[in-house]
């Protein structure tokens, strides 16, 4: 049986969630609590298995709350969120203040217990049930930001710095034409660990799946790019591949390449109601493939599920590195799994060991 804390300043939102929580067999709502400093006491009584955090709330916020959770009695939480930009920005510190995952907030979707989001909810709760949580701390705790000395790449002779160089002319010296990063669940905190810390100079361009909806990846973009060395936006249609950028896959859409002369580009295209994940690692995996052949770099990190593994088998096939996440540092180990059961990781690494090896991999 899992035991679900609800924590909600609107006591209507409390009771949908509680009568979707209660409909299912093998999860109960043990309490309600209406803003952070009741949520945290009632965790230390009720003892539950996993808390849904609403983000703004009076006397105490979610982040707050989230941030003193993981210090005294860490657990895993489920951040309710806005539709909104702002609400996405509060969400992305809630994630890296500890929080395991998150859901868009909506009233009229959660309105039914057979709906779409509400099987969602139910979903996720589930999948973060058993969480790893000591492996989602926060970024700021983590030891890679001791702001240790990374090495160079190239030198600076043979590797352009500058932001808007086409990445046609980089060239690593293990002919690596771009660096792609596969995550779900648990996945922003390890991205944004991995971004940070490469160096300005970094020869390639990286591309980062990252599941989310369409107004968070902007928020998630904005967020990145403040916080590093290299360029990080949010990838449009036809945009060049650039030599130490990073592209954000828009949510809500899939993102592909295409050779356009001697550049590469990335090609926006809608979501497909046939595909379950927007946007979905498997289908960007397989256009590096076809583009790139033997010269990808492949990352699979934490989340739920399988995505990415279908797209690492065509990756494998061509000769690209495809590199997995170990459990210990997972949130939910999901993707790196299947992708390590299948056979088909060159190596498993913990999330502070990928810049390490992506240096030493690309520098020769």
């Amino acid at each position: 049986m899992i035991k679900v804390l609800v924590v909600d300043d609107s006591s209507f939102f409390c009771q949908q969630l509680k009568q979707i929580i209660d409909s299912e067999p093998d999860m109960k709502v043990i309490g309600i609590a209406g803003n952070g400093k009741d949520a945290i006491d009632k965790v230390k009584s009720l003892k539950p298995d996993v808390v849904t955090m609403d983000v703004e709330m009076p006397v105490m916020d979610g982040i707050t709350a989230v941030k003193i959770l993981m210090q005294e009695t860490p657990l895993p939480v489920l951040m309710l969120s806005s539709l909104t930009y702002e609400g996405a920005r509060l969400t992305l510190d809630a994630l890296s203040a500890g929080a395991t995952d998150f859901l868009l907030k909506s009233y009229e979707s959660l309105s039914a217990t057979k709906s779409g989001n509400s099987k969602l909810l139910i979903e996720k709760i589930k999948g973060i049930a058993r969480a790893n949580v000591a492996s989602g701390k926060s970024v700021a705790s983590s030891p890679i930001h001791s702001h240790k000395p990374i090495p160079k790449v190239e030198k600076q002779t043979k590797i352009p710095t500058s932001r808007s160089t086409p990445a046609v002319v980089s060239r690593s010296k293990k002919n690596k034409k771009l660096l792609i990063v596969g995550s779900s669940t648990g996945g922003p905190v390890v991205v944004q660990k991995i971004l940070s810390n490469l160096p300005r100079n970094f020869p390639l361009p990286v591309v980062v799946v990252q599941h989310m909806p369409a107004t968070f990846t902007g928020a998630f973009a904005s967020r990145l790019n403040g916080l590093c060395q290299i360029e990080v936006k949010e990838a449009t249609d036809r945009m060049p591949l650039c030599s130490g950028t990073a592209f954000i896959a828009p949510g809500g859409k899939q993102i592909y390449f295409e050779k356009e002369g001697a550049t590469s580009i990335v090609r926006i295209k809608p979501e497909d109601p046939r595909v379950s994940y927007q946007p979905c690692v498997d289908i960007t995996f397989a256009s590096a493939a076809k583009i790139f052949s033997s010269s990808v770099l492949a990352l699979v990190l934490t989340g739920m599920g399988s995505d990415g593994k279908e797209g690492a088998k065509l990756l494998k096939q061509q000769q690209s590195q495809v590199w997995a996440q170990d459990e210990a540092s997972c949130v939910v180990y999901g993707m790196p799994m299947a992708v390590v059961n299948a056979g088909l990781a060159d190596k498993v690494l913990n999330a502070d060991e990928f810049v390490v090896n992506i240096i030493k991999e690309i520098s020769g």
